[in-house]
Parts: structure tokens; sequence; C-alpha cells
């Protein structure tokens, strides 16, 4: 089988039609030049080129190989550039595992950022919620999780990419509309849609506690693990909901919004997790990038 350079040798001597301005061209001799063709030639078992003491033309049947070999040389250019790219992070696929509610939010912004300072990095989204992140991140099923805490794994590595408030999400119509700010005990002994301890076990713990550390004692109507899901669930008048202040984006019919007064002021925590052995090219820069955002992001 020909070799890439006998492809290049061939090519220059087709294109200047002169094996001296070709092997200048090439930076190389003319004789070298010369048995690079004749091999190319007795390999194919045809000849290529014409050639006189004044002149070099192509055959039929190097006029055809001219166009293909054109065509080679460029895929392994292009293969040889991507592959580049490739170990150098600038092209490449990146899975990302998020939670519903960091849709809402941050990975709007990630797959923005990403796409526009990253443009040859493929990000290939899978919605999922924190423990089936973490085992995705631990098989390799996923490269990066947004993630709610606790991650005290030693595998991880991890970002704080951004805290938000919680809100009341009250159906149209309901009297505690009337405040424009609730507190915890507004919720004493009133239907409340409340998260499930398996599958929201992060904002479960989180609500729990608050309303057991303020002597508050909801009604609770229903558990979900879905954000939209509890939204829903307000609309229909099954009850209020406390949900993280990104899902106001979901703009549900008859749902209103009010700010809590609570301790801390932005409770809900969102990370970018990794296993450190990752040896994934396309990983790094695009860490250096959730790194910066998230930086920016802190008050």
């Amino acid at each position: 089988m020909f070799e890439l350079s006998q492809l290049r040798c061939f090519v220059a001597v087709a294109e200047e039609l002169h094996f001296g301005r070709a092997a200048q061209r090439l930076n190389m001799t003319q004789p070298p030049l010369s048995r690079q063709v004749q091999l190319l030639e007795r390999i194919l078992g045809v000849l290529l080129l014409d050639r006189t003491s004044r002149s070099v033309r192509l055959t039929p049947a190097g006029r055809a190989f001219l166009i293909e070999a054109r065509r080679i040389m460029r895929l392994a250019e292009t293969a040889a550039l991507a592959t580049r790219r490739i170990a150098s992070g600038d092209a490449g696929r990146v899975a990302i595992g998020f939670t519903a509610a960091s849709g809402y939010s941050f990975l709007p912004r990630l797959v923005d950022i990403g796409r526009s300072r990253l443009p040859n990095v493929d990000l290939a989204l899978r919605e999922m919620v924190t423990g089936e992140q973490i085992e995705a991140l631990l098989t390799g099923r996923i490269d990066l999780g947004l993630i709610r805490p606790p991650l005290n794994r030693p595998e991880f590595d991890k970002i704080r990419v951004m805290t938000e408030p919680l809100v009341a999400a009250l159906p149209s119509g309901d009297p505690r509309l009337a405040k424009a700010t609730l507190e915890l005990s507004d919720f004493h002994a009133k239907p409340l849609v409340m998260y499930a301890p398996e599958g929201a076990g992060y904002f479960y713990g989180m609500l729990t506690g608050m309303f057991d550390s303020a002597g508050v004692s909801p009604q609770y109507v229903q558990h979900m693990s879905q954000i939209h899901s509890m939204l829903a669930l307000v609309h229909a008048r099954i009850g209020a909901a406390v949900v993280p202040a990104a899902a106001m984006r979901l703009h549900f019919e008859d749902v209103e919004f009010r700010p809590l007064d609570i301790t801390p002021a932005q409770p809900v925590e969102l990370f970018v997790a990794w296993r450190r052995d990752n040896d994934n090219p396309s990983l790094k820069p695009l860490l250096a990038l959730i790194e910066a955002q998230a930086e920016d992001e802190q008050p």
C-alpha cells in the first residue's frame, strides 16, 4: 500500500507539472522526489505522469488519481487536527448529569458558555436525581454532575456554583398572598405539597429541619420528587409548596410566589462534581469555564 509521503510527492508534481519546482516546494532534492513518484506508480501498476525532457503531463489515470490523492490528504490532515483538538480538550464530548431544578437555573448558563467558548465540545445532557448522578459518576456514564449536597465521597472533586433562596408557591386567591413576605409559621396546619424523601431527599431534609426548628407542622398532602409536578399540584389548589427561586421561571398559570423570611437567606446550594481521576481531555477546559462562572456568581 502506498504511503502519505508518496501521495504528497505526486500531488506536488501534478500541481507544478515540474519536478524541480515540486522538489523546491517540498524542501527536498529532485532524485528522491522522482523515486517516490516512481514507487507510487509501481505500487498502483499504472503510469501517472508522462515525462519528457521538456515537459511533465498527467495521464488520464493520473488526473483521476490526483482527485483521490487530494481527498486522502485532506482526510489525513482533518484526522490529525481532530486528534490534536481532542487531546488538548478543544474538541470532544462531555456527558453532564443534572437535577431538574438546576435545569431552570445554572444549566442553561453552562450550556450557553460551553457552546460559545468550546464550540467543538459536545455537551451530552442527562436528567438525573443526585443519587443517580453519583452512581453515574462512579461508573463513568457521566463526566460531570450538577449535584445537591451533601457530597463527601473521596473520589470526587467539586465546585459550588450557586446558592439561591427558597420561595413560597401559592395558588391565586390564597389569603397569604396579601403578605409581601411569608414566614414559616404561615404554613402551620396548612396543606403543603412536600418533597419525597426518596428522590428529593435534599429538599425534604432541608424543609423538615426548618419546620421542626420553628415548631411548625404543615399538613403534608402529597410528596413529590419533581418541582414542576409540585407546582402543577399548587395550580390544582391541592396545597402550597416551598421551592427554589429558580422555579419561578416555570410560569405556571394561577401560581404566585412570595419570598420567605428564613435564615440563611439562600439555603439552596448546587455543586458541580466530577471524579478526580477522570481523564477526559475536554473536561478540564470546561471546568475552567465553570470555575470562572462560579467565582462571578459568589457574593
